[in-house]
């Protein structure tokens, strides 16, 4: 990789912020460059030391809980919830069936020597630190929301629509839903001294630095509008009543409700408040919609989820022919509550309401049912589809995008009637 100088950098990282505003695409910059310039573009801020020794976890792709298979489905550094599993687990999901994104390993990190950090040239003043103590002793706050990937659905761009998208080859199981509990990231920001110029505001994990293409990309950090940070985002240190953990973001992490899983950074261990907007891989090269359709620069970076439901059924189950079944399931939106879910069981061809058992809320997902008698053996297939309270709906097909995320079409559950 050449190096670049100086002079050019200042002025690629220019047009890399022209670009990230949809003003200008950096010609001649490839991916990896791309990925350099973006890790780059808040290097001159001081990269703070953790106040814990984090070190990476041992076990089944660097998580520190057991994975089952009964349970998930390891998928490199990530541990997908097999959706049969939380048939009988209620609303929430519980830690040891909640799914795992991590871009590394999971880091052990002390809570006592842990402190959070906020900085930057958006606070009326200097640092302002908060132990974990500090932190806990803040008026809190609770709220029921999902975490959910923006990969999640992403093989089904292959499996349903024959196209061919880069990443983690999710199914539907990269999504889980807690009770989390925490302070308001607008609390602490208030009392480290937000100022009226805050544009961008950096939460930074303390997982291992990652490098992707050989490029090494930093910690992970996703910058947030000062908007959003102020309205309903946590920082949480609780999940379910109980402390968070460690494959979760213990001591603290971000929860961002109904937006992409990247916008919840795990692991917090400071926050650069910033007078202009902020790049990072994680805003620029990922997390936004490139490919056919989207505009040459990539579409802006990813914020609200997408609307999806999914069967609790194991790939592939069997059904006795005859006998009377009760399918489950559960539909979520990042936008509006869920309003109502319809299903299928003959591929399509007829739809039937099926009976929501949650009060439908934003931010979080409803559990549905219905009965079912197959008449006949032989292959089958289900399909459930929802609709939100804006009247947005589940389409056949989504738009594809090159890394693959966002996917919301109604997925085809492949069953076998014995």
């Amino acid at each position: 990789m050449t190096p670049v100088s100086p002079s050019e950098g200042a002025y690629d990282r220019k047009r890399l912020r022209q670009w990230s505003r949809g003003l200008a695409r950096p010609a001649g910059i490839d991916r990896r460059a791309l990925l350099r310039l973006a890790a780059a573009a808040s290097a001159a801020a001081p990269l703070l030391p953790a106040a814990a020794p984090a070190h990476a976890a041992a076990g089944p792709a660097g998580v520190v809980k057991p994975l089952p298979p009964e349970l998930f489905t390891v998928r490199g550094t990530n541990a997908e919830t097999n959706f049969a599993a939380l048939r009988d687990t209620g609303l929430l999901t519980p830690a040891d069936r909640f799914f795992v994104r991590n871009h590394t390993g999971t880091p052990r990190i002390d809570a006592a020597a842990w402190k959070l950090t906020v900085w930057g040239d958006g606070l009326t003043g200097g640092p302002v630190d908060f132990s974990y103590e500090a932190l806990r002793a803040l008026p809190s706050v609770s709220r029921t929301a999902f975490v959910e990937c923006a990969g999640n659905g992403r093989s089904f761009f292959a499996s349903q629509q024959n196209q061919q998208v880069s990443g983690t080859a999710w199914t539907l199981g990269a999504i889980g839903t807690a009770r989390w509990r925490g302070v308001r990231l607008a609390e602490v920001l208030r009392r480290a001294g937000l100022g009226r110029n805050a544009v961008d505001v950096l939460p930074r994990g303390l997982d291992a630095e990652v490098v992707s293409d050989g490029v090494a990309l930093g910690r992970v950090r996703r910058p947030l509008p000062v908007a959003k940070a102020l309205d309903d985002v946590l920082l949480a240190y609780e999940m379910n009543g109980e402390p968070l953990p460690p494959d979760h973001g213990y001591p603290v992490r971000l929860i961002v409700p109904s937006w992409v899983g990247i916008a919840n950074i795990k692991w917090v261990g400071d926050i650069e408040v910033s007078a202009e907007p902020l790049l990072t891989p994680w805003n620029t090269s990922m997390y936004r919609l490139f490919g056919p359709g989207h505009p040459p620069e990539g579409s802006a970076p990813l914020s609200g989820q997408t609307l999806k439901s999914a069967f609790e059924i194991a790939p592939g189950a069997t059904f006795a022919a005859h006998r009377r079944h009760l399918l489950t399931g559960r539909s979520w939106s990042g936008g509006a509550p869920v309003r109502s879910v319809e299903i299928s069981t003959d591929g399509g061809a007829r739809w039937r309401p099926a009976r929501l058992r949650d009060e439908p809320r934003a931010g979080s997902w409803v559990r549905w049912s219905a009965g079912w008698v197959p008449q006949a053996p032989g292959p089958g297939v289900l399909l459930a589809r929802a609709t939100d309270r804006s009247g947005r709906a589940q389409p056949e097909t989504t738009a594809p995008n090159t890394q693959g995320y966002l996917f919301d079409a109604v997925v085809r559950h492949r069953v076998t009637v014995t």
